[in-house]
This record gives structure tokens, C-alpha cells and sequence, in this order.
């Protein structure tokens, strides 16, 4: 693994409680109270954090790869975002789901705007070949 030679940019955040707590950034712009998947308790848990956040960027980087091949991404672009907290046997693990609209774009250069996507979101590269990730375009 090689470090980085240029930092852009640092998240900082304080998280007290773990997924019954609640986490704050730094800049005070992320105060969020935290909960259990399928709980009655107000707020959020990690795997709605993680699919938020990943299809954010994925986002980003789609805008970066079809910038560089001269394609205009359509401002109704959006993606679907599935992230499954299961079990392998006693082993927690996640997989995901990006269901990604991309109207007006032919279906062969969708496909390579979302493969290329990959190869540049910072998230995607953090979790390839850990978890299972299908991408469909809708």
C-alpha cells in the first residue's frame, strides 16, 4: 500500500456510543445521532452513512471520467444506493448495489463512464475485492 503524498482534505469527527451514540465533525457541519438498522431510535446508522457517502463520491468521480472523455453527464444523473449488513458465518460483512441512471447516455459509454468511476472514487478502491459490488444501470 503507498501513502499519500498529497493530503486534500481531512474528516475529522468525534463518535460516542458506537451505533446507539452519536458522531460530530470538527466543523461542527455533521452533528448526527446514531442508531441500529431497523430501530425505533431517531437517527442514522453506519451502512446509510457508508451508501450515502460512497454514491457522493462515485458520483464525483463518474463527473471527473466524463469530463476527461469530453461527454456531458446529464444533471438528472443519480444513483440508487444498496449497502447489506449481513453474516458468513459468524463474520460480519457487507455488500452493495448501485443502481445508476444515466439518461441520455448510450449504454456503451455508460458502462464505461461507471467502470472508469470505480477505477477513480477513492471509496471504490478502498473496498475492492473486500466486498461484493454490483452495478446496474437503470
Amino acid at each position: 500500500m503507498n501513502n499519500i503524498e498529497k493530503v486534500i482534505y481531512t474528516a475529522k469527527t468525534h463518535t460516542v456510543g458506537g451505533r446507539e451514540g452519536s458522531a460530530k465533525s470538527n466543523d461542527k457541519k455533521l452533528d448526527i445521532t446514531l442508531s441500529t438498522p431497523r430501530s425505533d431510535r431517531k437517527g442514522t446508522n453506519p451502512e446509510q452513512l457508508f451508501a450515502a457517502g460512497w454514491s457522493a463520491c462515485y458520483l464525483g468521480a463518474m463527473g471527473l471520467v466524463a469530463k476527461k472523455l469530453g461527454i456531458l453527464l446529464p444533471k438528472d444523473v443519480f444513483i440508487d444506493a444498496e449497502v447489506d449488513l449481513g453474516m458468513i458465518g459468524e463474520a460480519y460483512q457487507l455488500q452493495t448495489r448501485f443502481y445508476i441512471s444515466l439518461p441520455g447516455i448510450p449504454k456503451d459509454i455508460a458502462e464505461k463512464l461507471t467502470e472508469l468511476a470505480h477505477q477513480t472514487c477513492p471509496y471504490s478502491k478502498a473496498i475492492k475485492g473486500n466486498i461484493n459490488v454490483s452495478t446496474t444501470l437503470i
